[in-house]
């Protein structure tokens, strides 16, 4: 498997639409101002960070931000039009940061894994670059949905991979089918290493409380039956949110913030 380039062109009406991205980044803040209480003083790493629209509302709540992405246009896009004097940009392959180990206190990961060549890989790194007590917030789509998620093709993360290679040609999706999603039990396996605290459920029973009322709304027929189905067959989860942490007893503390130039990338 490689890097699908260019993931913010080809993917571009998803990752420029500034409503829907501000949306998921206010998901995001919710769950862990839940978990970890006031951000102010912690460092985020921003895994996948793309073109920065999630990234610069982030950094109007953590004290520093790192942005990481392979994708270079997205990167370009992120230090000229998202830039903060508190967020650094880089180009850089989430299964190798460069960052130091122990060196932030929250990794965000929201619908990553599944693009990298390595998944396992990225895991590890995300435990080294966090310090000790430190979390992730790992978003991850399940490979048992009926709609695909990212290149919006039926039963396509179901197929065999040369049918679904050829299946993503025939509907003018590109060229292959690069995404590789995982049933619940190889997340589980992704998140060995970590102590994991399940938002799922959560987020579903509360929608008000984790902003997210745009997918389901408190006291509808459509959360009785998420609830129910969740309860009953979690293993068919389109999407499961964890707060996975770095086992150790510290807590997240301040880290020093990152160096950065005009354009919001890091010094020579």
């Amino acid at each position: 498997m490689q890097y699908q380039e260019r993931f913010s062109e080809t993917h571009g009406a998803e990752m420029y639409d500034a409503a829907s991205r501000e949306l998921k980044a206010a998901k995001v803040i919710a769950i862990l101002e839940d978990a970890l209480g006031d951000l102010r003083s912690l460092r985020l790493l921003d895994l996948g960070c793309s073109n920065g629209l999630m990234t610069r509302f982030y950094g109007e709540r953590f004290k520093s931000v790192i942005g990481i992405d392979f994708d270079q246009p997205g990167i370009e896009y992120a230090i000229a039009n998202n830039r903060s004097p508190n967020i650094e940009y880089r180009v850089g392959d989430a299964m190798a940061t460069g960052l130091p180990g122990g060196s932030v206190d929250v990794v965000t990961c929201t619908h990553v894994y599944e693009h990298v060549p390595d998944a396992m890989r990225m895991m590890d790194e995300v435990y080294r670059v966090l310090r000790t007590g430190g979390a992730c917030l790992f978003i991850a789509g399940n490979r048992l949905t009926l709609m695909e998620a990212d290149n919006h093709l039926p039963l396509l993360s179901l197929l065999p991979r040369p049918v679904a290679h050829r299946y993503v040609r025939l509907m003018r999706k590109g060229d292959r089918y690069y995404e590789r999603t995982r049933t619940i039990w190889g997340l589980r396996r992704l998140a060995g290493r970590f102590e994991l605290h399940d938002y799922t459920l959560r987020v579903v029973e509360d929608p008000v409380r984790f902003q997210a009322t745009d997918v389901v709304a408190p006291g509808s027929s459509q959360q009785r039956i998420a609830l129910l189905a969740l309860r009953r067959a979690y293993w068919l989860a389109p999407t499961y949110i964890w707060l996975l942490r770095k086992k150790g007893h510290a807590e997240p503390g301040p880290t020093v913030a990152p160096t950065t130039n005009s354009t919001g990338g890091p010094d020579a």
